[in-house]
């Protein structure tokens, strides 16, 4: 089966994704024995077809297994919107997804490059898209949002560039400044994205906690 590796194991490996051998019946942590020396001093979380799943979960043909260091702090649910490009990214663009009606507040944030030339952002896109999608349509259902959007940038961005922005529109101001705040805060604990510090010709992954699979 592949397995996908992401940020500091993809450079160990030196590819993005490996091939272990497996018997029937076999568990993530099977596959995690296979690749013995990898991961090692590297705490991890592991996703099985873009969920989270424990080292006991039994693994069928044709899973995709990807295994998530720890994360740097288009799918759509409810009056949710969520996106990992590659591109700029646009604030008032964002901030037009979520107006509506209803709202008497919309409330944006941005979260810019510091202190260092440039951040290189790399991420299992697929799985962050969904996950940040999920984010923000609970934030939606939990403080009576009336829409709420999020977009992460990937690759490089340099200093004063926003890497990650997020926008909700609410009846009132306390909840959009109460939705916003979880989304920012979720997807930095629980989005599969790292970052890499760039600074005079020195590269350092960013150290972080492992990803949480609650929710």
């Amino acid at each position: 089966m592949t397995v996908r590796l992401f940020a500091m194991l993809r450079e160990r490996a030196g590819a993005p994704a490996v091939t272990v051998e497996l018997p029937e019946g076999a568990r993530v942590r099977d596959a995690l024995d296979s690749l013995a020396g990898l991961a090692e001093g590297v705490p991890l979380v592991m996703a099985v077809n873009r969920e989270y799943a424990s080292e006991e979960q039994v693994l069928d043909a044709g899973d995709e297994l990807a295994l998530i260091p720890p994360v740097s702090g288009g799918a759509t649910r409810a009056a949710a919107w969520a996106r990992v490009s590659t591109s700029p990214l646009s604030l008032d663009a964002l901030a037009e997804r979520v107006r509506d009606a209803r709202a008497g507040a919309v409330v944006t944030f941005q979260g810019v490059t510091r202190e260092v030339e440039r951040l290189d952002y790399d991420a299992y896109a697929e799985m962050a898209e969904e996950r940040m999608a999920t984010i923000a349509a609970d934030a939606v259902e939990r403080h009576g949002l009336c829409a709420a959007a999020v977009e992460h940038r990937v690759g490089i961005v340099p200093l004063s560039e926003p890497s990650v922005i997020v926008a909700v529109s609410a009846p009132h101001r306390g909840e959009a400044f109460a939705g916003a705040r979880e989304i920012i805060d979720r997807v930095k604990a629980e989005a599969p994205i790292w970052k890499k510090e760039i600074e005079g010709g020195e590269e350092r992954w960013v150290e972080g906690k492992p990803p949480s699979p609650r929710r």
